[in-house]
């Protein structure tokens, strides 16, 4: 017996929501995105028909792989409209076109490129990076130089660990160099200026690191990262081979190094890496996404600069950058305190009657008092000798004592014996 599924209106309000933002997907794409946990898009396809049967969705045309394309009808588009958040850019809405005999006609424009993005998207929602709401498409990042960088997707993914990220979907159709101008004309945007920012304060704040973000545009645009850098570009790869695809990736690695590569810092001894004024770049594969098991939550993201696969999360991270430096600073400290405690012993008084060391207390004191008598001696040798000294004095008394008392008795006598001869 078939099994049928009956639309929520939640499911209905996702299916709203997600062409409101993506305007055209296929309910393959939809599932992906709103119900990864299904086993198949039955449930979406469902839903879809339900709200076609409303007049909020319309199929726009069928894809040479067969999938029907939806699109939102001008009542679903305001009632998507009045779903969405203003903070999310809503879509165009795509009218209806007839021909000359009044005949609805398909719809044009949506291309392969348009198709892989809407599947990132996809791919990465059903992982668990964010909901439909976390993504916009064709974000525009203006410069002064007259240029407009659109990215194909921007995603917000907090509870993910990406609070935001700009993703740029490539089919293996443009020059390399093109690719590494995007890098080159998002970095130019993240150092642009705030308005009203202090050139000045910006300039002393770069050697803070992260702190001279807070002068920067982008900052008051996206959430803070989490981590150094700016904000993290993607490359999502699709189509033509395998080959193909990893040439080009290793070709970009090459080419747009100076944007993602950090700098060493400067002091000696130290291999941690300066990533606050670089772009953290990730490459991709929709075809290596697709066929993982994990999906885009596992190890199919690598970090350009290193060779291994890894979480997102893990490629985003920089375990040779700041954290590395505080440790290599400590450990700077502790060899720096240690040289100046073993040059500072070579320099400790050694007493001249034990050859023992001073203490730090006597060193101090000695050093206090450049006149005080026997500079020379440790303290117990300096008791031992006033300790002698007072026995030698007391000595001495007893010995001068004993001689006036012998000096008295014989002056006693003496007279004693003078007296008696008078008698």
């Amino acid at each position: 017996m078939k099994q049928t599924w009956k639309p929520t209106h939640t499911r209905k309000k996702e299916v709203l929501t997600a062409l409101g933002i993506f305007q055209r997907a296929t309910a393959e794409h939809l599932w992906r995105m709103l119900r990864p946990g299904d086993r198949h898009d039955r449930c979406t396809r469902d839903t879809l028909n339900a709200l076609k049967g409303e007049g909020k969705v319309r199929v726009e045309t069928r894809l040479e792989s067969g999938h029907q394309l939806w699109v939102l009808t001008e009542r679903g588009h305001k009632e998507a409209k009045q779903l969405l958040p203003k903070s999310v850019r809503m879509s165009v809405l795509r009218k209806l076109q007839y021909d000359d005999d009044g005949e609805p006609v398909d719809g044009d424009g949506y291309d392969e490129h348009a198709a892989a993005v809407t599947s990132t998207a996809a791919v990465l929602t059903g992982a668990g990076y964010g909901t439909p709401l976390s993504w916009q498409t064709e974000i525009a990042h203006r410069l002064p130089y007259g240029y407009t960088q659109y990215a194909d997707l921007t995603m917000r993914a907090p509870d993910a660990g990406v609070p935001a990220m700009l993703l740029e979907v490539d089919r293996v159709n443009e020059p390399v160099d093109d690719l590494t101008a995007k890098l080159r004309r998002y970095n130019d945007w993240f150092e642009l200026l705030a308005p009203k920012a202090d050139r000045d304060k910006e300039k002393a704040a770069r050697r803070q690191g992260a702190a001279v973000h807070d002068f920067r545009l982008w900052s008051r645009i996206y959430p803070a990262t989490g981590r150094e850098g700016y904000v993290p570009v993607a490359f999502v790869f699709t189509g033509k081979t395998a080959a193909q695809r990893e040439s080009r990736m290793r070709r970009l690695e090459q080419s747009a190094r100076r944007y993602f590569a950090g700098t060493r810092y400067p002091w000696a001894g130290f291999t941690a890496v300066d990533y606050h004024q670089a772009v953290p770049v990730v490459v991709t594969e929709l075809e290596r996404i697709t066929a993982d098991p994990a999906s885009a939550a596992g190890r199919v993201w690598r970090r350009l600069g290193r060779e291994e696969w890894q979480t997102l999360s893990e490629a985003l991270d920089n375990p040779e950058g700041e954290r590395l430096y505080q440790v290599e600073e400590e450990q700077s400290r502790r060899r720096q305190a240690e040289r100046k405690a073993a040059e500072r012993e070579s320099q400790r008084p050694v007493c001249t009657r034990c050859g023992t060391k001073f203490t730090d207390e006597r060193w101090l004191w000695v050093q206090h008092h450049p006149t005080l008598p026997h500079r020379e001696l440790c303290d117990p040798c300096l008791d031992e000798h006033y300790e002698q000294a007072r026995a030698e004095k007391a000595a001495r008394i007893q010995a001068e004592e004993a001689v006036a008392r012998e000096a008295a008795e014989a002056e006693a006598k003496k007279g004693r014996g003078l007296f008696g001869r008078r008698r």
